[in-house]
């Protein structure tokens, strides 16, 4: 039986109730006072429960929140990097009680409980600066913060219903199950890798090389909740589908959906990743440049640089830092900077505006950008949605 990997803390958590405490605790919801939940609070509730948030077993309180956004740790020193919390507005808990259950809805549908240890008023402009490095609306992660009640509510969850997962039905794993996957196939070492856009050959170049070292690859693309401009999450797992069918020897790859919302934080959402793919069973993660980075708000390779301030004990996953990766006219292939000797002027890149105009008017990008195959998936969707 092969060693499996300790997830982040050392247990992977579990608050998901069935069978009888299950019906018992949705009879006992019924009578409750009741909190609405959006699309990211509801992907929390579910990545804590599953255990994807190991070792999260609710919503930060006080103490763990201030560690986190401070220091970049839970209170009792463990790392963790981004305030995975519940915001609630007055009038949501004006009739709220510490130490009294919650119900957690989706709509109509209770999806679990919330065993409400603490309300507490935070700074949003504190975790703006620290969090997100800016106060700056225009940064998705940052409006979402001041739009959110100006209360947190902190406590353990248990979810009874799941939400629905209409799309990808074959992609919805849990941690256990990967965890399982990855022992029967007698994996040692498993590279992860998000996504939150269609892989061109760059990002393929990136993953192959890292399967080069690697027994299996986790390709986790993030179809939570994004921003507007982002490619549909339909689209991106067409492309993929497309790609792993034509081009990756599937025995070698595990492809699974992530449920959370992207918060664009930058280096410290590259270290949240990290851990949730550790608890997902993986050994490797490969950090890019820029990696959950919008705009001009970080540096290119700060994602990368973070993981300085940890002991590797510490995460107990191997970050793998890749450059950029473009296609070299002299080398013939593709490369970076690490192994290609020759000038830019000999280095075939293109910028995703460039890409954009290109799809748009029905033309396929350069073989050397991206798979023709990929392409026309994009170009069908820029035709539909123009």
């Amino acid at each position: 039986m092969l060693k499996e990997i300790s997830p982040h803390g050392g247990r992977l958590v579990n608050r998901i109730v069935e069978g009888k405490e299950k019906k018992d605790l949705e009879r006992k919801a019924l009578g409750l006072k009741k909190i609405l939940l959006n699309e990211r609070e509801i992907s929390d509730l579910e990545m804590i429960a599953i255990g994807a948030f190991s070792p999260l077993e609710g919503f930060l309180t006080e103490e763990d929140y201030k560690n986190v956004i401070e220091n970049l740790r839970l209170k009792n020193g463990l790392v963790w990097s981004i305030p995975i919390t519940l915001s609630a507005t007055e009038e949501e808990i004006k009739d709220f009680k510490e130490k009294e259950d919650i119900a957690l809805l989706k709509e109509r549908e209770i999806l679990g409980l919330l065993h409400l240890e603490q309300i507490y008023t935070y700074d949003k402009n504190k975790e703006a600066e620290l969090v997100y490095k800016t106060t700056d609306l225009n940064h998705p992660g940052v409006n979402y913060l001041f739009k959110q009640g100006e209360y947190l509510l902190g406590g353990e969850v248990t979810l009874l219903n799941q939400p629905e997962h209409k799309e990808f039905k074959d992609y919805w794993l849990t941690p256990q199950q990967t965890r399982k996957i990855f022992q029967e196939r007698g994996w040692k070492r498993v590279v992860g890798f998000q996504t939150r856009n269609p892989i061109h050959r760059a990002h393929e170049f990136i993953i192959k090389t890292a399967l080069e070292i690697c027994d299996g690859l986790f390709l986790n693309p993030l179809v939570g909740e994004t921003r507007k401009e982002d490619i549909p999450a339909e689209v991106r797992m067409a492309c993929y589908e497309t790609l792993l069918e034509k081009y990756f020897p599937r025995e070698r790859v595990i492809m699974a959906v992530y449920r959370a919302a992207m918060r664009y934080a930058g280096p410290r959402e590259a270290i949240l990743h990290a851990l949730v793919r550790k608890n997902f069973g993986c050994t490797h993660f490969i950090v890019g440049r820029d990696h959950a980075g919008v705009g001009n708000y970080y540096g290119p390779f700060e994602a990368q640089e973070i993981f300085d301030n940890f002991l590797p004990e510490e995460l107990d996953v191997t970050p793998l830092f890749f450059e950029n990766a473009f296609f070299c006219r002299h080398c013939g292939g593709m490369a970076t900077i690490k192994t290609c000797p020759h000038p830019e002027t000999e280095h075939f890149a293109l910028s995703g505006t460039k890409v954009r105009e290109l799809l748009s008017i029905g033309e396929v990008p350069p073989p050397e950008f991206t798979r023709p195959e990929i392409a026309n998936i994009l170009i069908e969707w820029f035709r539909k949605n123009r």
